[in-house]
């Protein structure tokens, strides 16, 4: 756990010893007592640096506990100058110590309509940086989650809280453990064959992430699923772009030809949970029109299965997808960055900590090829 103040961690820490259910390791904590003022410039070149031994020995300590050592997820943040700047500099130190490990960050994309006002420019760096040193970027958006909070599970106040949970049970829903059927061999779902399959091409990195059902616990007890619904829904929120099974655009359709409105795929990862999961046909999920033309027939899917119940649900499904979903959020930024770049605003803020102008458009052709590639597909 890294922060550059101590509130968050501290806060964090007794919430889950209050719970009774979890607590987090003693010495495994890395703070100080000044943030980095959502700026990732303090952050990546200031922060990083003089807590680069420290925090590196936290992680080598944890490294050497496992008995099979898989990969890194980060959990960071988009916006501010810690969890992006940090974030970012730490993902090029594990990179740097252990170069042949999968590494994976789950970042946390910020309301489009503004947490901070240099969120676009912390976006921007974070995302160019990550690009170099990363294998997968799980993108979480604000917005959806909170669109989730409220019409999913009707959530009046939505709190932080509440859409951290919704992330912790979108996360939960592919790392928890399930097999898939190789010949006479079996295989749990290790990171590694999560990202041999998802990011096979270095230039598309950015995943995104669907399930379904997600509900309340009041509606749960009257809500009754059936496989073939369920999968109907979820490729349709697959190629119509839509981030729960409520208010899906069903007039999108899977089309081929010099019109083509869908929601394009590299490759997908399914992962179905619960009764009669083994029964489930999936073959909707392997039409070649879903999935760019280069990809080879019968490549884009991957499908892994455990037939314990998740979180209460007798059926849930879960999509782990390199698409074209992260254009629109990309763009977005792209644009909101250049608007304030031209104008130099507050680009001063950041070359004082040591960043210079040609660090800004560096990442701005870096992350104007991504946003290419994926719209391209």
């Amino acid at each position: 756990m890294v922060d550059m103040e101590t509130k968050a961690i501290s806060k964090t820490r007794l919430d889950a010893k209050k719970s009774g259910k979890w607590h987090y390791p003693d010495k495994q904590q890395f703070c100080q007592k000044k943030g980095s003022g959502n700026n990732w410039a303090h952050g990546f070149c200031a922060h990083g640096p003089k807590a680069h031994d420290d925090i590196m020995a936290l992680v080598q300590s944890e490294v050497e506990k496992c008995d099979h050592f898989d990969g890194f997820l980060t959990l960071m943040s988009l916006a501010g100058g810690t969890g992006s700047g940090v974030g970012a500099y730490i993902t090029q130190c594990l990179r740097d110590e252990y170069p042949h490990s999968f590494i994976m960050n789950q970042v946390v994309w910020p309301y489009n309509t503004g947490e901070v006002i240099v969120q676009n420019y912390n976006a921007l760096l974070t995302l160019s940086q990550l690009y170099l040193y990363s294998d997968a970027l799980l993108i979480m958006e604000n917005d959806k989650i909170q669109k989730i909070c409220s019409q999913l599970l009707n959530i009046k106040h939505i709190s932080f809280q509440d859409m951290n949970t919704v992330i912790a049970h979108k996360l939960a829903s592919f790392l928890q453990p399930t097999v898939r059927t190789e010949g006479s061999h079996t295989r749990q779902n290790r990171l590694g064959d999560m990202l041999e399959h998802l990011v096979a091409h270095p230039d598309y990195k950015l995943l995104s992430l669907l399930n379904i059902p997600q509900m309340s616990e009041a509606a749960l007890q009257y809500s009754a699923y059936q496989w073939p619904g369920l999968l109907k829904h979820l490729r349709q929120m697959l190629i119509a772009n839509a981030p729960m099974e409520e208010g899906i655009d069903w007039n999108v359709r899977v089309s081929s030809g010099a019109i083509r409105n869908h929601n394009f795929s590299l490759a997908n990862l399914l992962l179905l949970r619960g009764k009669d999961c083994n029964m489930a046909d999936v073959s909707a999920f392997t039409e070649p029109k879903l999935y760019t033309d280069w990809i080879p027939s019968g490549c884009g899917l991957l499908e892994w299965k455990q037939p314990r119940m998740f979180c209460q649900y007798e059926k849930s499904a879960s999509l782990l997808s390199n698409s074209q979903t992260p254009v629109t959020p990309l763009n977005s930024v792209l644009e909101k960055s250049w608007s304030m770049f031209g104008a130099r605003a507050f680009v001063h803020q950041y070359i004082k900590f040591g960043l210079a102008e040609e660090d800004f458009l560096d990442s701005f052709a870096s992350l104007e090829q991504v946003l290419k590639n994926y719209k391209d597909l």
